[in-house]
């Protein structure tokens, strides 16, 4: 019997191949991990928010199955896309609520030195995904890492797969990114 990271990946690569059938047999597969995903994110929303964790899942699906074929490296490089691909969805959902309701006064964003890079339940995810896009500016390396490690929930081996970097790298690297976050989003220059 073989081992569901394997299976993962085998049905990775048929469907970066061309296969449909492959993205069908592959979602019963990931999807215990996909809502653990989602709920991770919508642990950190609002209380109340209308968008629902097996929601999120259901759209980052369909984001996926819509996208252009990827040439998927794995497991770990496909629940760091997902978790790309979900952030995206709550920071649209995010720009969408705001639009609707300009000139609300927002307070200001505290960590949680526990987490380090995400506020309290309910914090700003838009100052979080524009901090991350400046950082990106800055070191797009550190971003990534940021995005795979925390959203993603990746380990620092599985982080340094993605990235093809070493894991000393991404240990660094994480340690840099979220004192640079930490300072960013709490105003201090």
């Amino acid at each position: 019997m073989e081992s569901p990271a394997h299976q993962i990946t085998e049905l990775l690569q048929a469907w970066s191949g061309g296969d449909e059938a492959a993205l069908d047999q592959l979602m019963p597969v990931v999807y215990g991990e996909l809502h653990r995903l989602a709920q991770r994110f919508m642990a950190d929303e609002r209380p109340g928010h209308t968008l629902q964790t097996t929601a999120l899942v259901n759209e980052a699906y369909l984001r996926l199955a819509d996208s252009a074929h990827l040439n998927w490296e794995g497991r770990a490089h496909f629940f760091a896309v997902c978790a790309r691909v979900m952030r995206r969805i709550l920071v649209d959902f995010a720009r969408s609520r705001q639009a609707l309701k300009r000139g609300s006064d927002a307070p200001p964003l505290e960590l949680d030195e526990a987490i380090a890079v995400v506020g309290q339940p309910g914090s700003d995810l838009l100052a979080i995904d524009d901090a991350l896009t400046a950082l990106a500016a800055v070191d797009q390396r550190k971003s990534q890492i940021v995005e795979l490690r925390f959203f993603g929930g990746l380990s620092v081996k599985e982080t340094a797969e993605v990235l093809k970097v070493s894991e000393e790298t991404v240990l660094r690297d994480w340690k840099l990114a979220k004192s640079w976050l930490r300072r960013e989003l709490s105003g201090e220059k």
